[in-house]
């Protein structure tokens, strides 16, 4: 059963479609886990181009890669030399995405890449809100952010949900916020945010 363009589910379990259904685990993909605990804007779409911070071992984006298909494209951008080579193998095979090591602090080392209809970020660091913001120089006319906001990376003392609420606040001041989801049980401490431009 197709529940959005390209997302599978058979059973308790998710799939995208690539040569062959690739299952999609939702406690090695955050996006997987949203969609489970009933994400109603998902932001991937056939012929995107998206922008990808924190690209890691290419878990995510290799589904990502799946739904854009071959009219789509994606770059990934991963600081870690060690796993960006990783990332290579893993998509070596998948002509839609270009992996950049790169640090997503300075954006302008890779504005070359022009504008997008996406950014998903997923980067456990204490400036992952404003490393987002730093990126929607990229973003199309009412393009689509996600970030996958880890608390205990931004404050490992602070309350969680007041981590929660200063993120949002800091968000809305330049994106509107669409959708709020609290990854619970797949990632402890975790919140699965969806906007666009203002």
């Amino acid at each position: 059963m197709e529940i959005f363009k390209g997302v599978h589910k058979k059973g308790n379990g998710l799939y995208t479609k690539g040569k062959n259904l690739e299952e999609w685990n939702p406690y090695k993909s955050k996006p997987a886990a949203a969609i489970l605990l009933g994400l109603q804007n998902f932001p991937v779409k056939k012929g995107q181009k998206i922008l990808y911070l924190g690209a890691a071992h290419g878990t995510t984006l290799s589904h990502f890669s799946n739904i854009v298909g071959d009219k789509g494209l994606i770059y990934g951008v991963e600081i870690s030399a060690k796993i960006i080579s990783n990332l290579v193998e893993k998509v070596k095979k998948k002509s839609n995405v270009v992996p950049l090591l790169e640090d997503a602090r300075f954006p302008e080392k890779y504005g070359w890449i022009g504008n997008v209809d996406l950014i998903y970020e997923d980067i456990a660091q204490r400036d992952q809100v404003q490393i987002l913001k730093r990126n929607k120089i990229f973003l199309k006319e009412r393009g689509i952010i996600v970030i996958t906001l880890k608390a205990k990376a931004i404050d490992s003392l602070k309350e969680v949900k007041e981590i929660y609420r200063e993120a949002i606040k800091e968000l809305s001041k330049d994106f509107e916020i669409l959708e709020v989801l609290d990854l619970e049980p797949y990632e402890h401490d975790h919140l699965f945010i969806v906007g666009n431009m203002k």
